[in-house]
């Protein structure tokens, strides 16, 4: 409990608040504290006495006090950026190093730049941030060195683990599925999927150069793609980037041919890709009426880049089987980034944010179809379709 003095008139606390700073400047802090202190037994201290009174305590080496005094301004203003800078580095003074980041990592929430700010402002506010980033590197050395103690290995252990470690020390972010539009509930976040989840990739994979050879001769009549945003805006998913800009720079560095578009074959390109289709027969398409399977030929130009971006729903997940992969291509999903390799396929949710890029000097083309996620029942299923038909149906009267 507090226990007040006397009451100081206005003119009283001013004279005391300015002779504390003078005591402080002078390298006083024992006189400086008594004076800072007679304030806040009077009840009258502000802020920037119980501020001034923190720096008092500093010089003095009492660190405790310090904190104590700080922590009084932060109990009513979490946001203080001064107050936030000075209980962090009175933290790191007295070993509480792990509690330190957090103030630290909130002032830079609070001034995310430093640029245009006043230099003795901003050289402070860049401190800490170094000093941030040495107890962060200082965070992951250490933990990464336990670890390893305990039988981690960076190669062989469990992938899973390493990404925890690396998102627990900062050095990668933590993705969640965002779909667009619908949400199904206690569907994992996986970024990729474990290709030996699905025994149907083998005959898919095997039909990679009856495939490509179906797929020739319509990239050289060059008539059969069309720009794929085109198409995706007619579904309101994948029209902006997660940035809300444009998700390409050119609607034709990104189009598409399609065998099936909301469940219909498109004839003659079909007709043409018998092979094509065939490989697909033992996969579990995503079947909703009027709006699925499809399964398309992508192409991305040289130079092409899909910005970041999230898919429409995750009861399903979406498969890549490359075909044509000039070097310099990859694909990330969440923190894995992957490069195409002609004939080897994946499975992803893209309801975890994604992009690709196309830094080779040749043309991308995968073949792309959607599937059930391998975790819904098949009454789960049956009703997500009826739902999206639902949905699609729907007119407003």
């Amino acid at each position: 409990m507090t226990t007040f003095g006397a009451a100081m008139s206005p003119a009283a606390v001013d004279a005391a608040g300015q002779a504390g700073m003078a005591a402080l400047r002078a390298g006083d802090p024992a006189t400086a504290i008594a004076k800072f202190q007679s304030i806040v037994l009077a009840g009258a201290a502000d802020a920037a006495v119980l501020l001034a009174l923190s720096m008092a305590y500093q010089v003095s080496g009492d660190r405790k006090s310090e904190i104590a005094a700080v922590t009084q301004v932060l109990e009513k203003d979490p946001d203080n950026i001064r107050a936030n800078l000075i209980k962090a580095d009175a933290l790191v003074a007295l070993g509480s190093k792990r509690a330190a980041m957090g103030f630290y990592a909130h002032l830079e929430v609070l001034v995310p730049v430093t640029d245009g700010l006043p230099p003795a402002i901003a050289a402070e506010l860049n401190r800490a941030r170094q000093a941030h980033a040495q107890l962060k590197q200082g965070l992951s050395d250490y933990l990464l060195a336990e670890v390893e103690k305990a039988g981690f290995h960076p190669i062989r252990s469990s992938r899973r683990f390493g990404d925890s470690l690396d998102i627990l020390t900062g050095r990668k972010q933590r993705y969640m599925p965002t779909p667009r539009a619908y949400f199904f509930p206690e569907l994992p976040a996986i970024e990729f999927y474990d290709r030996a989840r699905f025994t149907w990739l083998d005959p898919v994979e095997a039909a990679t150069d009856d495939i490509c050879a179906e797929l020739m001769p319509l990239l050289e009549e060059g008539t059969h793609f069309g720009p794929y945003i085109e198409v995706e805006a007619e579904k309101s998913s994948h029209v902006v980037a997660s940035s809300g800009k444009a998700l390409i720079s050119s609607p034709e560095d990104w189009t598409a041919a399609y065998l099936i578009r909301d469940g219909k074959h498109q004839t003659p390109l079909a007709e043409r890709c018998p092979k094509t289709l065939a490989a697909l027969d033992e996969v579990p398409l995503e079947t909703i009426e009027g709006r699925a399977p499809f399964v398309l030929f992508s192409r991305l130009t040289p130079g092409a880049w899909i910005a970041p971006h999230t898919g429409f729903l995750n009861s399903r997940l979406v498969c890549h089987l490359p075909l044509s992969v000039p070097d310099g291509c990859w694909f990330r999903v969440g923190n894995q980034v992957r490069l195409w390799e002609r004939g080897k396929a994946w499975v992803f949710d893209d309801t975890i944010e994604h992009e690709a890029r196309n830094q080779g000097t040749g043309t991308r083309v995968v073949l792309i179809f959607n599937i059930w996620h391998p975790d819904l029942t098949e009454e789960e299923r049956h009703l997500v379709a009826a739902l999206m038909t639902a949905v699609e149906t729907f007119e407003v009267t």
